[in-house]
């Protein structure tokens, strides 16, 4: 009897941590702060079990009171420990990104995706006289880069219908998602990404996306003066092919 209670514990914690965890990807996904209520609908789960798991969170300052919009939102604690990863990640990828340069004779990035955009965290410069910078900080697009099509292909076909649908309504681009989703199936299928002179005139990119040991989403691209793609083309996708089984196999542990 023991030993079951003990068994009984455990799945509980496990259950309850599980819980805990589809609360935070609900406000890191949210623009702004979310409601009890609205938390509960978006998790499945009841309004008194939301309010007594964010409770311990807010303890915790994993969750704190969004003064703005009288909701909740992501606290202090977890964006410091968000930092640390980031600086993990990086650290992680920078011999890669530097082989890859390597290789390819490209400029190598690597973003993370936040929000409605990928966030440039580093960037190895190519060796050609003509390449391609980005400032590590500088926000990109999702719908029209190899990178933020990658991260797209990761994530489930609802929540890549409401990030582009959002991002084309922000930028008032009238786009098809039927064949927009087409493409992110490709993508799955593939591996790859490309980004053909869609986000910059002049500019196109390959790259591919994988999740980190907390499950945010990266991209390792690298983008190519469209001069020069098609000569480049087929050295850039066997790189990427290549690192993207090295990460895999890093993060798997």
């Amino acid at each position: 009897m023991p030993e079951e209670k003990t068994k009984s514990g455990r799945s509980q914690g496990i259950q309850v941590i599980a819980r805990a965890a589809a609360i935070l990807r609900v406000l890191r996904d949210s623009q702004g702060g979310l409601s009890l209520g609205q938390i509960s609908r978006q998790v499945d789960l009841p309004r008194s079990t939301v309010q007594r798991i964010v409770g311990a969170l807010q303890e915790e300052r994993l969750v704190i009171a969004s003064s703005a919009e009288g909701g909740l939102r992501l606290g202090p604690e977890l964006h410091s420990m968000a930092e640390n990863t980031r600086f993990d990640i990086v650290e992680s990828c920078r011999l890669l990104l530097s082989e890859l340069a390597e290789a390819t004779g490209e400029t190598v990035d690597l973003a993370v995706h936040r929000g409605a955009g990928m966030i440039f965290l580093d960037q190895v410069p190519g060796m050609h006289r003509l390449r391609t910078v980005s400032s590590v900080g500088d926000a990109f697009p999702l719908t029209t880069t190899a990178n933020g099509r990658a991260a797209l292909a990761l994530m489930d076909n609802a929540r890549v219908a409401k990030l582009v649908n959002a991002e084309w309504q922000r930028t008032g681009f009238a786009g098809d998602l039927d064949a927009f989703m087409q493409r992110i199936e490709q993508i799955r299928t593939d591996g790859l990404a490309y980004d053909l002179d869609e986000h910059t005139v002049g500019i196109s990119a390959i790259g591919f996306a994988f999740q980190d040991w907390n499950g945010e989403i990266h991209s390792i691209s690298v983008p190519i003066p469209s001069s020069r793609y098609a000569a480049s083309k087929s050295v850039v996708e066997i790189s990427l092919h290549k690192a993207k089984k090295r990460i895999t196999k890093l993060i798997s542990g």
